[in-house]
């Protein structure tokens, strides 16, 4: 019997328990009401906001930087860099304008990557690294490939160190079987042309053991037979 009244007097004890915490709840929101209710105004605005800036402004000036950019993409492929560029006066404004004209939509960051490897193209170094550098990327094609894109531009520049470096990194961001023997192959050569042979021999030696099914991989022999002369000639 006491038993049961000693379980009976803890659930009592219990209920008053929470009874206070709810009491204690209601108080805190009776008298914080205003505070909370600005900050949940405030929390939809900001989504609201939001919101408005993807569909009323981004979403839009992103189409329209898609519709610019069409025409310089065919002059891109076909080797016409400058007026992939600058434009061809007409229906077309070029990729410099298009990066201008449309901050911060995917297209224009796509219109930077094609400026500097169309200024490589050119001769003009710095200002394809000033492009390929503001690149921000995220796709994993695309990105590999711009990080190979400023190797390029350093071999052009004759730092080959720096081009290796970036080769390298393209080959680990691609991590794929058709990509990054492409740009380990271009790190061999880079180390080739510098003249420290056994790198490029254990750089070709990775490609022969990794990429067997890829062109790299079935050429790498050649590649290694070649280093072990020259190096053997020095």
């Amino acid at each position: 019997m006491s038993a049961k009244k000693t379980k009976e007097s803890r659930a009592d004890k219990n209920f008053e328990n929470i009874g206070e915490a709810l009491t204690t709840s209601e108080q805190f929101l009776e008298k914080n009401q205003k505070s909370i209710l600005i900050g949940l105004l405030a929390i939809i605005a900001l989504v609201g906001i939001f919101l408005a800036y993807h569909y009323m402004h981004k979403l839009p000036q992103n189409n329209k930087a898609q519709a610019a950019i069409f025409k310089g993409e065919r002059y891109f492929q076909e080797g016409q860099d400058s007026l992939a560029l600058f434009g061809n006066g007409n229906d077309y404004i070029g990729f410099e304008e298009i990066i201008s004209n449309y901050k911060g939509t995917k297209t224009a960051d796509l219109a930077r990557a094609y400026s500097g490897i169309s200024y490589n193209r050119m001769g003009n170094h710095e200002k394809a690294l000033e492009h390929l550098k503001k690149f921000k990327g995220g796709d994993i094609l695309i990105t590999p490939a711009i990080t190979g894109a400023i190797g390029d531009v350093y071999m052009n520049m004759g730092q080959s160190n720096d081009a290796i470096t970036q080769y390298l990194k393209a080959a680990k961001q691609a991590d794929d079987a058709m990509l990054s023997p492409i740009y380990y192959k271009k790190a061999g050569e880079a180390y080739l042309y510098i003249g420290n042979y056994d790198k490029a021999i254990e750089n070709f030696t990775h490609i022969k053991e990794t990429y067997i099914s890829a062109p790299e991989g079935q050429e790498a022999d050649k590649y290694i037979k070649q280093a072990e002369l020259l190096k053997g000639a020095n």
